[in-house]
């Protein structure tokens, strides 16, 4: 049975203050957090929580990708992430490794997600979109250029897998510049000086690594996840999302009891991989998004 969630038990996640500044030393931080898509999303589905999901750009094509991100939406994603594909993973288990792959092998560049991006908002998608990477694909190109290309294609923010917040002064200082939001992780195991330094950085949302490990589909959620997201609602009021395991509307809707919203990757991108050549790829995403929704 799927588990539901009262008024009651959404608003144990705390409403986003109205000028979007969070309390603590995140209120001292001036950002751009009103002009956000991402922001307004989240304040928009007043209360229910989001749908956030990943695929990772590429696979089984670009062209592919440009189609599934609308059946995304169409089966209720209120974000999508977009992984860049990068040949030394770090926190993707196997079916992202092997959807990376699948996309390199393709031929998908960072240039080509971008220009996949910009068409997409050409053709109507209106959801927020975030680019999951790791820091070479950014520095590459150079801090200014990649956040400039990002906000002129409509990239709405970035993860950035392998970058602390202790690291991020650069990066946050030209995605801030160009009006993209900075989401940084944080997991189980972040110290409370850890949680305090991304409360006062992050902006659109904070992603709450579930489990320690690695992505991948799971049969339940972590025991201590209400405790660990209790813990880091105590520094912040920045929307919290979560991910790493979940896969089931199940998952999802216990989840937006605690959070504000749920993260599904891989159950999606095996999905994906399952259908790559069926002539109706796009609306089996769209049926197995639209299962994930609690009723």
């Amino acid at each position: 049975m799927r588990q539901g969630h009262s008024s009651d038990a959404i608003r144990r996640g705390p409403d986003i203050p109205e000028n979007g500044a969070s309390p603590g030393p995140a209120a001292a931080v001036k950002h751009h957090i009103n002009m956000s898509r991402i922001y307004h999303t989240f304040k928009e589905l007043n209360g229910r929580g989001a749908l956030v999901a990943y695929v990772t750009a590429g696979d089984p094509s670009l062209e592919a990708t440009e189609r599934i991100v609308p059946a995304l939406v169409a089966g209720g994603a209120d974000i999508v992430e977009l992984g860049l594909p990068f040949s030394d993973p770090l926190l993707d288990g196997t079916a992202i490794q092997a959807s990376a792959q699948r996309a390199i092998e393709g031929g998908t560049t960072p240039t080509g997600v971008l220009a996949a991006v910009s068409r997409m908002r050409e053709a109507g998608v209106s959801v927020p979109i975030v680019l999951m990477t790791c820091y070479n694909l950014v520095l590459r190109p150079g801090l200014e250029t990649f956040a400039a290309r990002c906000r002129e294609v409509g990239v709405d923010g970035v993860i950035v897998t392998d970058l602390p917040p202790e690291e991020a002064v650069d990066w946050k200082a030209a995605a801030d510049k160009h009006g993209v939001d900075t989401v940084f992780l944080l997991a189980p195991t972040s110290t409370d000086e850890r949680i305090e330094a991304v409360a006062g950085l992050a902006t659109g949302f904070i992603y709450c690594v579930a489990r320690a490990g690695v992505t991948g589909e799971q049969t339940s959620l972590p025991d201590d996840l209400h405790a660990v997201l209790s813990k880091i609602r105590a520094h912040t009021e920045t929307p919290i999302a979560v991910g790493f395991g979940i896969s089931t509307a199940d998952h999802v809707g216990t989840v937006w009891q605690w959070a504000n919203g749920a993260v599904v990757g891989s159950a999606i991108v095996n999905e994906i991989a399952r259908n790559a050549d069926a002539p109706d790829l796009t609306a089996r995403v769209t049926e197995f998004v639209k299962n994930l929704k609690p009723e």
